[in-house]
Formats: C-alpha cells, structure tokens, sequence
C-alpha cells in the first residue's frame, strides 16, 4: 500500500474516521491495529522483524528499571543492543560483507561463505533506531519504561513513521500517543495542508525529476559531464522532495489526529557548511547520532585521554577540538552505512566525515585570516558564498549516493571535471533525457517554488500562519489550486507511474 495511491488514502481516512468515533481512551488501540494492519500489508511476513525488535526493547526497558546493580544493567543493555543491532546488520550487511570475505578466502583456496536471498524489512532501520533509544534511555533513567506491551508496541510501529521516519523519542511521542485527541479543525485543517504539500513535491517534482535522473544515470557513459551535471542538480532536488515530501505526508497525517511528529527537515540548502547541512538535513537522525553515539564518544574515557595528550596543539585548542573531530568523523562513517551496505555509501559517510572533521580543526585559523584580511563572516554577500559553497561540496557527495557503485560514482565525476563539453546543454540534449519541455520546466519552476518559499521561511515567515491571517475564501482557493495542481500534473495524469520513496530502502 504505498502512501502515493488511493488505497493508502483511503485507509488513512477510514482510519482517522474511526479514531475520532471511538471514545478517546480507545484512541491509542485503533491506532495499534491500523499500524499493524499497514505494516502487515506492505511488509507481509516480515512483520515478524518488527515483533521481535518491539519484545526484546519491551523487555530489556522492564529489565533494567528492575535491575539496581550497575553491571547487571550494563550487560541487559548490552544484550538488548546486540539483539536488535545483530538483527539490523545481519539483514542489512550480511551479504555484503561475505562477497569480501569470499574474495580473500578464494584466494587461500578454503572454504566460502554461504550468502543469502534477504528482504530486507521496510524501515527496519527507522523502527530499530527508535526502540534502541528507548532502551539507552531507559537505563540512563530518563523516564520510567512502559508497562502495557500492547502501548509500547504503538509506540515502536506507529503506522505514518514507521516507513521512513522521523525517529522519534519515547518521551516525545508516547504521551501523544497514549492521549485521547478530540477532532480540533485546526489541527485537521493544518494537517491536511501539510499533507497536500508533502504530495506536491513527491508527485509533481521529484517523480519528475527521478525519470531525468534514472536516465542518465542509468546509461551514463552515453552523456558528456555537463548532462550528468544536470542529472546530479535534478537528483538532489529530487531526494529532497521526495524525502522531506515524504515526511511532510506523514507528519500531516498525525497532525490530523492532534499528534505532533518531530520535525525532520529545516530548509538545508540554504545550510552555510557542511556541518549547518547536516544538522538541517534528516535533523531526527541527526539528533539520534549525536545523543547517543556522539556524546557518549566524546565524553569516554578513550576520548578524554587523546584531550589531555593533544592539549598543546593548535593554539591548546586541540585538547577539545581533535576529539571533537574524530568523533564526528566516527558518526559520519556510520551514518554513510547506515545508508546501505555498499562501498559507495561507506565513500559517502568518509567524504562527510573528513571534510566535516577538517573544518573543525582549522576554523580556528580561518577565523583569524578572516580577521586579518578584514572580512566581516556576517556579511551577506559572505554567507551566500558559504552557503553556494556548501551546495557545492553536497552537489559533489550526491554522486556517491546516487551512483549505481563507488566504481559508477568516480567514472561520472571524471566525466565531469574532465569531459563537461558545455555546448551539450545548448545542442537538444536536454530533451533527450525522457522528460517533455513541459515537465522539465515543471521540475525547475517546482525547485525555484521550494527556493522562494525556504528563502522567506529563512527570514522568519510562517507560510502557514500567514495563510491562515488571510481570508476564508483565499485560503480555500490555495487549497483548491493545490488539488487541482496535483489531479491534472500528478496522481491522474496520463503515463504516470509512482515511485517508492527513496528512503523506503533504508
């Protein structure tokens, strides 16, 4: 049932039709089944993973607010972690990482290992990153662990995020969760607008968008480097509207039901570093790294120890800025395998992470040539350089992501640094790539939209809340423009074929 078709529609208003009927102590219950029920029909099977993840953070939550000696909870949480992440990277790397091992072992003429023919669950990664937060959570003594296992079962696969997010903490989510909502208008009215929104930029734009970029890179070695160019620019407004679409979809769904999921995204090409990209970029993945492998790296006895050693480089800022670094370059690496078992990922998380780690050991020295050469880092046209520099070094790290292989990556960035030939953008080419004039125009125009309104947003406008000072009849109207935009450019149009959203393999 995916959430760009009418059954998955139809399902949601069912389902929020039945919410709002039953009585509001009831909520919680109908939201279990419907989160079941969705996960059942679009996982089949492999529910099953999802099961098991939520019994063994259930149990390990009530095993450790019983448990009162320090290594007993250490070894329970332990436990819990190698279960759930033993699960994730089974599923997730096993192959991989027997192919490798296979290569060395043929050469020693032994034995091979046995690969196999895994699914791999939707939002696997999603739901386990939630439920191991709970239980790290749980054993730092936050808050209590849930009792009802049936609540916490909610709470692990509650159906809009289970898919691809946001990832949410307990003490976030579960009070909303468990909490009776009465239908408010507001709330049902915003929610819907989100959620048309969310379908304007997956079904307009980045499904648009994916049949340039599947293309050329599909067939790469055919185009010059300026048209992979293009390809990669389309590509990276086509995953973020396809991935913040996405969460704007199911963030408008729980927002209806008077449920606030955190926010996921925070207009991220408009990011001044790297480092200002990511914490703009999946900002609930994000927070996850930073909270629970971040800090607990920064602040290990390991770490504390290379502090004191390197305390009198760089100015005695080292003892605090290396560190620093190399943890961020350890949270990098492991967001680029978070992404998949592939080397082009494993190149991606190292590219962010040393390029990010780089910027924290030298900013203290480029602060003091700013200074020297009497450049105000607060100036505008500055920053507009920051930010198109920025853009440019995640321009650069989308081939990586995107590329069928690492191999792929590199061979379409030699073909654009080294065979741009310009005159391809000019000579028809263009028109060549699967999409009409028309709808290649649709994608800029659609991109230049995004642009314009992140660039108020960005000046402190809530476009929202703007809408809604205006009058009943123009806000109607907006919402009718949307609709229509979306039945006569998207969902109905002829040759149209939705696509799985790109994080969905994840």
């Amino acid at each position: 049932m995916p959430v760009t078709t009418f059954a998955f529609l139809l399902f949601v208003s069912l389902t929020l039709l039945v919410y709002f009927i039953v009585p509001q102590k009831y909520q919680w219950v109908v939201l279990l089944f419907a989160s079941y029920f969705y996960y059942a029909s679009a996982g089949g099977k492999l529910v099953v993973f999802l099961i098991f993840t939520t019994i063994i953070t259930y149990l390990a939550g009530l095993f450790l607010a019983a448990a009162r000696d320090r290594k007993k909870r250490k070894l329970i949480l332990a436990a819990a972690l190698f279960f759930v992440f033993g699960l994730l990277a089974f599923l997730k790397y096993y192959n991989f990482v027997a192919r490798g091992l296979n290569i060395l072992l043929a050469k020693l003429a032994v034995f091979s290992l046995p690969q196999f023919k895994i699914l791999l669950p939707l939002g696997i990664s999603f739901y386990i990153f939630q439920a191991a937060g709970y239980v790290i959570d749980i054993y730092r003594g936050k808050y209590p662990p849930e009792r009802n296992p049936a609540k916490f079962a909610l709470f692990v696969s509650f159906f809009p995020q289970v898919i691809q997010g946001p990832i949410s903490r307990y003490d976030q989510l579960a009070p909303q969760l468990y909490g009776g909502h009465g239908l408010d208008y507001d709330r049902l009215k915003y929610g819907i607008q989100l959620l048309l929104w969310g379908y304007c930029k997956k079904i307009i734009i980045a499904d648009r968008a994916a049949v340039l970029v599947n293309t050329v890179f599909d067939n790469y070695r055919q185009y010059p480097g300026s048209i992979v160019a293009v390809a990669v620019c389309f590509y990276c407004l086509q995953i973020y509207c396809d991935f913040s679409g996405g969460i704007d979809i199911v963030r408008g769904i729980a927002q209806a039901m008077g449920i606030d999921l955190v926010q996921n995204f925070r207009r991220p090409y408009f990011a001044a570093s790297l480092a200002d990209f990511w914490r703009r970029w999946h900002i609930s993945l994000g927070e996850w790294m930073r909270e629970y492998l971040f800090y607990p790296l920064s602040l290990s006895k390991p770490f504390f120890r290379l502090g004191k050693k390197t305390r009198g480089l760089i100015k005695g800022k080292a003892g605090k800025i290396i560190p620093t670094s190399l943890a961020s370059f350890i949270v990098f690496f492991t967001i680029g395998i978070w992404h998949g078992a592939n080397l082009k990922y494993i190149a991606f998380g190292l590219y962010n992470g040393l390029i990010i780690s780089a910027s924290i050991i030298i900013t203290p020295y480029f602060t003091r040539l700013l200074e020297k050469v009497r450049i105000d880092p607060h100036v505008r046209l500055w920053i507009v350089v920051r930010i198109v520099g920025t853009n440019l070094l995640v321009f650069l790290g989308r081939y990586f992501t995107r590329g069928a292989s690492l191999k792929a990556a590199l061979a379409m960035l030699r073909q654009t640094v080294f065979a741009f030939h310009a005159r391809a953008l000019t000579g028809g080419t263009l028109w060549t790539l699967g999409l009409s004039r028309l709808d290649f125009c649709l994608v800029v125009v659609g991109g230049m939209v995004i642009l314009i309104l992140g660039y108020l947003q960005e000046k402190g406008m809530a476009i929202r809340k703007t809408l809604e000072q205006k009058h009943w009849l123009l806000q109607w109207l907006v919402l009718m423009v949307v609709l229509v935009a979306l039945v006569w450019l998207g969902v109905y149009r002829e040759g149209y074929i939705a696509s799985e959203f790109i994080y969905q393999q994840y």
